[in-house]
């Protein structure tokens, strides 16, 4: 199964997915961005996607929700450590109020894992953030994993925007 992402303004973000009303996709809305994904074992409808591997899946995306996005640009090195260190993650969330999805993905084309995470809002996913160890920089203090600095991500998916 893959995970595939485009990214552009909301109107055209929501073009797209009236266009492809047969598949499921889900808008989600950032500050200065809008994302669609479509997660299928077929190809995407997408004309230039980013495409992801799904190493773990928990959870179904639903079209109301907070979602996270850790971005984290590994080197050749780090990958197998962050596979090893970050895909047993869904056992930790699933039993969180507020949970919906967890996705760990593993990048085609680029170098960026992502760990996607879907909440019933913000205060849902803080507390499962202090749970956990997603203090990346730890890990990085002992090698030289990254090719560039983690950053997160936040997108908000409500119904109401998807019926615009």
């Amino acid at each position: 199964m893959n995970l595939y992402m485009t990214s552009g303004t909301p109107e055209f973000m929501q073009s797209i997915k009236k266009k492809y009303q047969k598949e499921e996709l889900f808008l989600l809305h950032g500050t200065g961005n809008s994302v669609l994904i479509h997660e299928t074992s077929n190809k995407t409808v997408f004309q230039v996607p980013r495409k992801y591997e799904i190493l773990e899946s928990a959870g179904q995306f639903s079209h109301k929700g907070y979602f996270v996005l850790h971005n984290i640009p590994l080197s050749d090195e780090g990958k197998s450590i962050f596979e090893y260190k970050y895909t047993n993650l869904s056992p930790t969330a699933q039993n969180e109020p507020g949970f919906i999805a967890l996705r760990v993905l593993k990048p085609i084309k680029s170098d960026t894992y992502i760990i996607m995470s879907e909440w019933s809002g913000p205060s849902s996913y803080e507390v499962w953030e202090k749970s956990v160890d997603l203090d990346f920089s730890i890990v990085a203090d002992k090698q030289n994993l990254f090719t560039s600095a983690p950053y997160i991500s936040t997108y908000q998916s409500t119904q109401e925007e998807e019926a615009i």
